[in-house]
């Protein structure tokens, strides 16, 4: 009986120290750092597929977006935050706010599908966007674009999806050259980033988009491949993007692999290990 007690014992504690450990990464992830896989090529080159970043979300305060979602579809999981945290969802407010600045490279919740995307801030509320010629346009002023050489990869599939990348330079086969043109695009307040330009599309000439108060407006730095907010939600894009909906700021990228697998180490980019997020 002793000894059967003794066996009982051990494995209540180990369910225990389990549930704590469950509890504190909860926790952790709720308020602090949330990990973030780059699943596509919006944000070349700034963000290459299978980079791993954790998010800053003491950055702009918090909301019901910065409780998890748990999507796991391997085993049939899939938990959304408006399950555990939909009771703070309608204000368009957040517990120590914090207001995002033009330029950061943010991850949100998509306003209609739940899933976290992540963009660059290009639009605050007030703003008018308009893209002409490719060239962004603020507030009736075009944004500042430099001449930056090309980027170049290897044409082929990419990250756990398989996905190919679209090529400037027309179709490529398995392994050639794929280049896209890039440039440094400067925003109002100084910030600078590169951007990558493929071809000539509808996404290069549009209207205005007057920034409603308490939202923003996002693009992706590859912009011929990016479904931004370029994209109204009702023809399934991402559409001005509330307050609220703000999950955090990436930072800095801490592990990159150019594989199918984080466990396939001779695809590891251990030049962007502990990259900042410019």
């Amino acid at each position: 009986m002793a000894e059967k007690a003794k066996k009982d014992g051990g494995i209540v504690e180990t369910i225990k120290t389990v549930v704590y450990a469950l509890l504190i990464a909860g926790v952790f992830r709720t308020l602090f750092f949330q990990p973030f896989w780059i699943p596509s090529g919006s944000m070349k080159d700034t963000l290459l597929i299978g980079d791993f970043l954790f998010v800053n979300k003491m950055t702009y305060g918090y909301s019901y977006a910065s409780c998890p979602s748990i999507r796991i579809p391997a085993l049939g999981v899939n938990v959304d935050a408006k399950s555990i945290c939909g009771w703070a969802d309608g204000d368009n407010t957040r517990l120590f706010g914090g207001e995002p600045e033009r330029g950061d490279v943010v991850v949100f919740r998509h306003p209609v599908t739940g899933f976290d995307f992540i963009k660059r801030l290009i639009g605050l509320p007030g703003d008018k966007i308009q893209v002409i010629g490719g060239v962004v346009q603020i507030n009736g002023e075009a944004v500042k674009l430099e001449d930056d050489g090309v980027f170049q990869e290897v044409y082929g599939p990419q990250g756990p999806q398989g996905n190919r990348p679209r090529c400037e330079n027309g179709p490529v086969g398995n392994g050639g050259a794929c280049v896209k043109s890039r440039q440094i695009e400067t925003l109002p307040n100084g910030a600078a980033y590169g951007i990558l330009n493929i071809t000539t599309q509808g996404s290069d000439n549009t209207g205005i988009y007057t920034v409603p108060e308490g939202h923003y407006f996002f693009m992706g730095d590859n912009r011929d491949n990016s479904t931004d907010s370029r994209v109204p939600q009702a023809a399934r894009g991402v559409g001005f993007v509330p307050y609220e909906n703000l999950i955090g700021r990436a930072d800095r990228i801490m592990f990159s692999s150019a594989g199918k697998s984080m466990f396939a180490f001779w695809t590891w980019r251990s030049d962007r290990f502990f990259k900042g997020v410019n």
